[in-house]
């Protein structure tokens, strides 16, 4: 069989960098792109021996092009954080529309599969729980977190107008929060802030009363579910999460257990347009893609734990 070459915009970030993995460890060439806005060359830096690699520096929003073959594209590229789209928030859309735009026409050229990293924040503050392929969502275009959630969505919309208008073969996958190793620890995330917090036992920041909700999915069960949709013939979204959900509070509680911290919680106002609830509805995933989470939370954790405790 020939290898497959895939090219991962966003290969420096923490699921960017998972994914270079995988694909790596299953011999295919790997194109990396990413302009190392939020990712590092620290995650990328153990394959850069590899000759089934390749890496450019380049900002995906402007025109990219490669001569070579690519099988598959998939745009990983985002300011996924709210500490980072706050920060860059011309940018965010900027990589929702633009670098959309231009790695569906390199997809078109090279007749690859394009695969669209989407978000559970296109169903902003649901009214719907929990949270079905099928609802159309509840976003604040005009709010702060509206730079994330509308790239997002008129980067779905985008990917299947190509689908419609030029047969390309699309996947979009909604990611609902995901944790592990690589994340960084200052992107603002609660996973990473708390077990920051818990390990320098510095008291655990909670917003709101902690009674929101939130469904953590460990990063190599995002990756399999993924490369499961990779390989359906579907091109609608599909949500890929862990369904068992948390209040902020206990998810708090866990992390200062797991660490053996001294940390106590401490409270503050909840941000703006900060969603209630989150929780994927997962039967889709289940019926198409044979696919549901294994690693339990105390399990990812763990492992998470571990590498920001090397970090630190």
């Amino acid at each position: 069989m020939k290898k497959k070459t895939v090219l991962i915009t966003g290969a420096a970030g923490f699921i960017g960098s998972h994914l270079v993995e995988y694909y790596l460890s299953r011999g295919w060439e790997v194109i990396g792109v990413d302009n190392f806005i939020t990712g590092t060359y620290e995650n990328i830096k153990p394959f850069s021996s590899e000759v089934s690699f390749k890496f450019f520096k380049r900002d995906i929003s402007k025109p990219f092009f490669y001569k070579g073959k690519i099988d598959v594209v998939m745009h990983f590229a985002s300011l996924a954080s709210p500490v980072d789209y706050l920060a860059y928030p011309i940018q965010t859309l900027k990589v929702g529309a633009l670098g959309t735009h231009n790695m569906l026409g390199l997809a078109k050229d090279k007749k690859a599969i394009f695969v669209l990293a989407s978000t559970s924040e296109v169903y902003g503050d649901p009214l719907v729980h929990p949270q079905k392929e099928t609802y159309w969502g509840n976003v604040n275009p005009v709010g702060v977190r509206g730079v994330y959630d509308e790239s997002k969505r008129f980067a779905e919309s985008l990917t299947l107008a190509y689908h419609r208008k030029h047969h390309l073969k699309v996947r979009i996958v909604r990611i609902f929060n995901t944790y592990g190793p690589r994340m960084r620890l200052d992107d603002g995330r609660v996973v990473p802030n708390f077990i920051t917090q818990a390990l320098k036992n510095k008291p655990l920041t909670v917003y709101g009363k902690g009674r929101q909700t939130r469904s953590f999915c460990y990063i190599s069960d995002l990756i399999e579910g993924i490369d499961r949709l990779l390989n359906c013939n579907y091109c609608m979204p599909v949500n890929i999460g862990n369904p068992t959900e948390r209040t902020i509070l206990e998810f708090a509680k866990i992390v200062i257990t797991l660490t053996n911290s001294k940390s106590k919680i401490t409270y503050k106002p909840l941000p703006e347009d900060d969603p209630k609830v989150r929780q994927p509805d997962i039967s889709l995933a289940k019926k198409l893609l044979k696919w549901e989470p294994k690693i339990t939370l105390e399990k990812g954790l763990k492992q998470t734990i571990d590498y920001i405790k090397r970090k630190i």
